[in-house]
């Protein structure tokens, strides 16, 4: 089976903008979850909910304009961006409460377990989303001789 080929240029823009969406998204979970804190044990869930419906947006705009730079539909892409995404926020809303209520009862200030959780769990998403979006977000068409956008196949030749 061939491997992808993944450009060196690419995958640095992609370490780059996704280095600015690992700090941004991180920034607004840790700012909902210190607005939500009081409201119930488990106020760290809805400040993820949220803080994944404001990041994924931010992070498919610089996926499509600096990383993969594709001209597609943002409508199409930005579904199949969500999907891709979907994968990963599955990933860390069902690792959070597992992981938050580990470090709770090792932790000397069990109150930072939701922080470090959720930082422990963005390693894990960062190198599935990678994946996703190259080859699902914003896979480009393969272009063919013919100069369409789909491969020609060649009609079966008479035995």
């Amino acid at each position: 089976m061939k491997q992808p080929h993944i450009p060196l240029p690419e995958f640095v823009r992609y370490v780059l903008v996704g280095g600015f969406n690992t700090v941004f998204g991180y920034g607004v979970f840790a700012l909902l979850n210190w607005l939500f804190t009081g409201l119930s044990s488990y106020s760290y869930m809805y400040a993820a909910l949220l803080a994944n419906l404001i990041t994924v947006t931010v992070a498919f705009l610089g996926y499509k304009w600096i990383v993969f730079r594709t001209r597609g539909n943002y409508l199409v892409e930005w579904i199949r961006c969500v999907g891709v995404y979907s994968g990963s926020i599955f990933i860390g809303l069902a690792g959070l409460p597992i992981l938050v209520s580990l470090l709770r009862r090792y932790l000397n200030k069990p109150v930072q377990a939701p922080y470090i959780a959720a930082a422990l769990l963005m390693v894990i998403t960062v190198i599935f989303s990678f994946f996703g979006h190259k080859t699902i977000s914003f896979r480009s068409r393969p272009v063919a001789e013919n100069g369409g956008s789909e491969p020609r196949v060649p009609p079966e030749l008479p035995r």
